[in-house]
């Protein structure tokens, strides 16, 4: 640890884009802190690696405090821990969505509380969210989750407008189908019904091939870097080739061809 080297947390750091970032920033130049429930407090390849619950006030504040005593600082926040559902949103309960809000939205809102009164002081500093193409466009089976990210956009182009005269920044990466095994670890409907099993079932079919044709984490880790270190930061930063592209095609197709392409792409019936 080097007192002039910055200081980056890095949420959800045990697996996927999460590790592969946290080892990026490592290689920019940061002392970095991983954060997973399970961490052992240990250091690998030079990431730190402590337990953190997001969905806890006291695990929160808990954990931003001892990297700002154990590091002196934080300059950038990547909050990435995030989770993700599988299901029609008629057949996921209300206790399973709160639970969705409770990780992806107001896990981010606690950690971004918890660094902001440290970086105001300092004068400068990032936060970066990690959405998802699901941010800007609908995904039939996964509305709890889009919701989520929806919320996140949101929550994070507001506030970036509330502390930019601060010297903070609020970033957000937008990554496509990465390859990971997120996909494997979804919450799954609490109340399935027959009138969407055949659909429902296309969309997992669906979802397993973009995933293993998806981009690799190292490819958002990249960008997630790029938007730690730019001297002048992008609004927001569609990570991999389907998200650059998808986000293009957001904003100039007509809203009645856009539709048709995602029922067409989930192999819906028109």
């Amino acid at each position: 640890m080097a007192a002039n080297r910055p200081v980056a947390l890095v949420t959800g750091a045990s697996s996927g884009v999460g590790k592969e970032t946290a080892r990026a920033l490592v290689d920019a130049g940061f002392d970095v802190v991983g954060t997973s429930r399970k961490a052992a407090g240990d250091t690998t390849g030079g990431v730190t690696f402590l337990p953190l619950d997001v969905t806890s006030d006291d695990s929160v504040s808990s954990l931003v405090q001892q990297v700002i005593e154990r590091f002196g600082r934080i300059d950038v926040l990547v909050n990435n821990a995030g989770v993700g559902a599988n299901g029609a949103a008629e057949e996921i309960s209300v206790a399973q969505a709160q639970y969705l809000f409770d990780v992806n939205v107001f896990g981010l809102m606690r950690m971004t509380n918890a660094v902001l009164p440290h970086m105001r002081g300092q004068g400068r500093g990032r936060i970066i969210n990690v959405s998802s193409v699901g941010g800007f466009v609908p995904n039939p089976f996964m509305a709890i989750y889009v919701a989520t990210k929806h919320a996140v956009e949101g929550y994070s182009e507001s506030l970036d407008h509330e502390v930019r005269e601060q010297g903070i920044r609020v970033l957000r990466v937008q990554p496509g189908p990465i390859n990971t095994p997120f996909d494997q670890n979804m919450v799954q409907a609490d109340n399935p019904l027959p009138v969407y099993a055949r659909q429902r079932a296309v969309f997992d079919e669906v979802v397993q091939e973009q995933m293993k044709g998806g981009d690799h984490p190292a490819a958002i880790a990249k960008v997630i870097v790029a938007a730690a270190t730019a001297a002048k930061p992008k609004l927001s930063y569609p990570a991999g080739s389907i998200a650059a592209r998808v986000s293009v095609l957001r904003r100039i197709v007509p809203a009645r061809a856009f539709d048709k392409s995602v029922r067409k792409l989930n192999r819906m019936t028109s």
